[in-house]
C-alpha cells in the first residue's frame, strides 16, 4: 500500500475508534438535593444538552457530606465532588493533595435563602449559651455545616466535644430526629426550612450567614491528574452544565423542574412550587464559576477561629480554564 492510502486508513481507523469509544463516566459526589443538582441533571431533558451521550455521562455518586467525599477523590473513586471550602483546604494542607476547585456548586449570598439550625420553643434554648450539654445535629463532620456550628458556637465559649456533642444525621432525617427528641438542634435544608417556619413548635436559633458570613458553600474539586486526562470532557460538561443551570432557572420550566426533584426527594410538589430555582432558593451561580477571593476569605476566617491549621493560596489551587472555556464556547 502506497505512503498516501496509508495515512488515509489510518486517519480513518482514528474516526471509527473515536466514534465507539464510550463516553466518559464522570461520577460526581453529592450530599444532598435540590441544592446540589448533580442528581437532577440525569433527569434534564436529555435535547438540552450537547455533549451528554457522546463525550460524557454523569453518575450521582451521593456522600453522607464533604467529610466523606476528600478520601473518594484521594482514591479516585469520583472524578469531580462537591465538597465545602474547609475540605478544599484539608485536601491540600492535611491530605497532601494536588486538587483544584474547579467550578461552583451552591453559596450562601444575599438575596438568596440563608438556611438554619432550628430547635424546639419547648426546649428553652433561647440563646447560643443555651447549647451547653446538648447534642447537635449535622450531616457529616468537616461539612460546612459542622464548620458554621463549630464557629458560632466557639464565638459564644462553646467548646465542641468539651461543652455539648454533636452527632451526625442525614438532611432527610434530620425533622424527623429533632421531633422525636434525639436532638436539642438540628440543621435544616430546603424544603424542610419553609417546613420548620410554618411549625408553631420550631424556631430558628442561627443561620449559616449569621455564622460564616456570605460562602461558597461547595465547589466542585477534583485531582490536577484527573483534569490532565479527561479536560475535554469536563470542558464539554461544564458547557452543558451551564445549559442545564439555564433550563432549570427559566421560569417556564418551573413546572418542570419541581416534578423533577419531587421525584427525585419524594418530596410533594407543593412543597417545591414558587421557590425552586428562584431567589428564594439556594445561591447557585447559572456559569459555574467561583468567587476567588471569597473562597479565600472563607478559609482565611477558619484560620482565624482555629478550625484550620494553615490558609492555602487559593488561587494557585484553583483551576476555572475549563468553565472559561465552556463559556466562551456560548458566547457569554
Amino acid at each position: 500500500m502506497k505512503p498516501i492510502a496509508l495515512a488515509v486508513a489510518g486517519v480513518a481507523v482514528a474516526i471509527a475508534a473515536s466514534a465507539t469509544a464510550e463516553p466518559l463516566k464522570i461520577r460526581i459526589g453529592w450530599s444532598t438535593t435540590p441544592a446540589h443538582v448533580t442528581p437532577i441533571l440525569t433527569e434534564i431533558p436529555k435535547d438540552v444538552y450537547k455533549h451528554w451521550g457522546r463525550s460524557y455521562v454523569v453518575e450521582p455518586v451521593f456522600m453522607q457530606g464533604t467529610g466523606a467525599m476528600l478520601p473518594a477523590l484521594a482514591s479516585e473513586e469520583a472524578e469531580l465532588v462537591g465538597y465545602s471550602y474547609q475540605t478544599h483546604a484539608s485536601a491540600v494542607i492535611t491530605g497532601k493533595l494536588d486538587v483544584r476547585a474547579v467550578g461552583g456548586v451552591l453559596g450562601s449570598k444575599p438575596p438568596n435563602s440563608d438556611e438554619a439550625f432550628w430547635v424546639k420553643k419547648a426546649s428553652n434554648i433561647n440563646r447560643i449559651e443555651d447549647l451547653k450539654g446538648k447534642t447537635i445535629a449535622v450531616n457529616s463532620r468537616g461539612s460546612g455545616v459542622d464548620t458554621a456550628q463549630r464557629k458560632m458556637l466557639r464565638n459564644h465559649g462553646l467548646v465542641d466535644g468539651k461543652d455539648y456533642n454533636v452527632v451526625e444525621v442525614r438532611f432527610a432525617a434530620m425533622m424527623a430526629t429533632l421531633d422525636a427528641d434525639k436532638v436539642d438542634m438540628a440543621f435544616l435544608v430546603l424544603p424542610f426550612t419553609l417546613q420548620a417556619e410554618k411549625n408553631p413548635a420550631l424556631k430558628k436559633l442561627f443561620t449559616t450567614r449569621q455564622a460564616m458570613g456570605p460562602t461558597e458553600t461547595a465547589i466542585w474539586g477534583a485531582k490536577t491528574n484527573v483534569i490532565a486526562k479527561n479536560r475535554p470532557a469536563f470542558v464539554d460538561f461544564f458547557e452543558d452544565n451551564i445549559r442545564a443551570r439555564t433550563w432549570l432557572y427559566d421560569p417556564k420550566n418551573h413546572e418542570a423542574a419541581v416534578k423533577i426533584v419531587a421525584k427525585l426527594t419524594k418530596q410533594p410538589e407543593e412543597n417545591l412550587r414558587g421557590w425552586l430555582f428562584t431567589e428564594r432558593d439556594t445561591y447557585r451561580a447559572k456559569d459555574c464559576m467561583i468567587d476567588v477571593k471569597l473562597l479565600q476569605s472563607n478559609i482565611d476566617d477558619l484560620v482565624k477561629e482555629g478550625l484550620l491549621p494553615s490558609s492555602i493560596e487559593v488561587a494557585k489551587y484553583t483551576d476555572l480554564s475549563m468553565v472559561e472555556e465552556a463559556k466562551k464556547r456560548l458566547g457569554m
